[in-house]
């Protein structure tokens, strides 16, 4: 018989009662991030203040429960603290913050620390006047955008 993964209950919590899911209308900041392998695409947001602060920021995720939970912890871990303590949370810090993830689902912390890291670039994009990143309709559309 085929083996199964062993999740955390940190990980079960944050997959059955994801936190800060949705859209920020008029984000600061919109990263986007995909595994061709895996299918699993994450999109977060994020609104800053005047000092740098992250005041709110939310998921759109596509994947696998191991998925979920990243991106519904890196939210909590990043509101409320400043874009250049934000910057520093890494793969291993999120999955530590889950009681750790199955060696197969690593790639789902480097999602959420990627994704993180390429909404706090647009920030900074955006900051410096350039375009920013176009959050789309719906997370489906890059779903079947990567299947045509």
């Amino acid at each position: 018989m085929g083996s199964y993964l062993r999740y955390s209950e940190q990980v079960l919590e944050h997959f059955m009662n994801p936190r800060n899911v949705g859209v920020i209308p008029n984000a600061d900041g919109v990263g986007r991030k995909g595994n061709p392998v895996c299918g699993d695409v994450m999109e977060i947001f994020i609104k800053v203040n005047d000092e740098g602060i992250i005041e709110d920021i939310k998921f759109r995720t596509f994947g696998c429960g191991a998925a979920v939970a990243t991106s519904s912890i890196t939210t909590e871990m990043v509101k409320g603290k400043h874009i250049s303590e934000a910057r520093r949370i890494t793969k291993q810090a999120i999955a530590e913050a889950l009681g750790g993830l199955p060696p197969i689902k690593m790639h789902c912390s480097v999602l959420a620390a990627d994704a993180l890291n390429a909404a706090i670039d647009d920030y900074e994009k955006r900051k410096r006047g350039e375009a920013g990143v176009q959050p789309v309709e719906s997370i489906f559309e890059i779903v079947s955008k990567d299947e045509e």
